[in-house]
């Protein structure tokens, strides 16, 4: 059954969204030069793995319902949520 509550957040709650927010743009931007033809998506994901631990931080989608990576890298016909793995990119 799903719960209908809206949680409210103060200040706390806010600071915490806009840290993990920030650390996502990071991400973002340490990966960025490593997205080359020929890159697999498990070195990407391994990379993004590292950076995120190193922050004090645990990727969310670890682990989330079996989800087995770090990541979710979506490529050519695969909508969202790709798992990782030796596929390279072209």
């Amino acid at each position: 059954m799903r719960s209908e509550t809206v949680i409210r957040h103060g200040a706390e709650g806010f600071a915490g969204m806009h840290k993990a927010g920030r650390l996502a743009a990071e991400v973002l931007d340490m990966i960025t030069p490593y997205v080359i033809a020929g890159a697999s998506t498990e070195h990407l994901d391994r990379l993004c793995h590292d950076y995120i631990l190193a922050h004090g931080a645990t990727p969310a989608p670890l682990n989330y319902k079996g989800f087995p990576k770090s990541t979710c890298i979506s490529l050519n016909h695969v909508v969202c949520h790709g798992i990782p793995g030796p596929k390279t990119l072209r």
